[in-house]
């Protein structure tokens, strides 16, 4: 089955939950465009129409990257640093249209049908 919306899925590589996102997906008959946070790091305003739509869950305070920051790094504005270090980006974000999900949750599962 083909569902008629092309995702775009924003991660990392070596990423699991990405690599499961992405799988899922495309055997769930989705058209997945994949996108490596690294290599085509999103810019302020993309950041920014990420959080307005999923909030401050956008930035990954469970990371190492995060963990690995100092105090005056982490009181920066956070589109700033997600910019400045991508793997801060909670992973997947997957685009559907104009709906942001982030994370290979069971809500983001359901959202998919899967």
């Amino acid at each position: 089955m083909t569902h008629p919306t092309a995702l775009i899925l924003h991660g990392i590589a070596q990423c699991d939950s990405c690599r499961a996102a992405r799988t899922a997906l495309r055997a769930a008959g989705y058209e997945v465009e994949w996108r490596d946070l690294r290599e085509s790091v999103p810019g302020a305003a993309e950041l920014r129409r990420w959080r307005d739509a999923v909030g401050d869950a956008l930035l990954n305070t469970r990371s190492t990257t995060w963990r690995g920051l100092d105090t005056a790094a982490r009181a920066g504005d956070p589109v700033e640093l997600m910019a400045a270090h991508p793997t801060l980006i909670k992973r997947p974000v997957i685009e559907d249209g104009a709906t942001v999900r982030i994370g290979w949750t069971p809500a983001t599962r359901a959202a998919f049908g899967l």
